[in-house]
């Protein structure tokens, strides 16, 4: 059943994976572009062989992104793991997915400060969206077990 779960969260997290792509392309080049439109870095257009490639390759590493980290959602919903079991799981699943796909993507440098900096953001954003979300569920928790007192 968590299989099935997963699988069909990752056919819903594909085409997330690529809108979100494709709204960061876009607030990158309102703030960076000048007027023009940046559809990806210069060098993986190099490196695809034009413009379209690029766009097209991208476009389906966002896609990948997106169904892995949804997939990968269901972690959360293993009652008896423990947070920090969930939690490094999770993170683990999503670096070991990212970090190629960045890679491949020309997201990052290609050299050890490049993956290192990559990586330090990657996980930075990683632990604030867990606060976020952390704190967002205990609220929401205790404001169940409130009700469920007052009857």
């Amino acid at each position: 059943m968590m299989k099935k779960r997963a699988f069909l969260r990752g056919l819903l997290g594909f085409p997330l994976g690529v809108a979100i792509g494709y709204a960061i392309t876009i607030l990158i080049s309102a703030g960076w572009g000048n007027g023009s439109y940046l559809p990806c870095v210069p060098s993986l257009i190099e490196t695809a062989g034009s413009e379209i490639a690029a766009v097209v390759l991208q476009a389906a590493l966002s896609g990948l992104l997106g169904a892995s980290f949804a997939a990968a959602s269901v972690i959360w919903e293993i009652e008896n793991w423990s947070i920090a079991k969930q939690t490094g799981i999770y993170f683990l699943i999503s670096s070991v997915t990212m970090l190629p796909i960045a890679y491949f993507a020309q997201w990052m440098r290609h050299t050890v400060a490049g993956f290192l900096s990559y990586f330090g953001i990657f996980a930075a954003v990683f632990v604030i969206i867990w606060i976020i979300q952390y704190c967002f569920w205990k609220r929401r928790i205790k404001k169940l077990n409130q009700k469920i007192g007052d009857r």
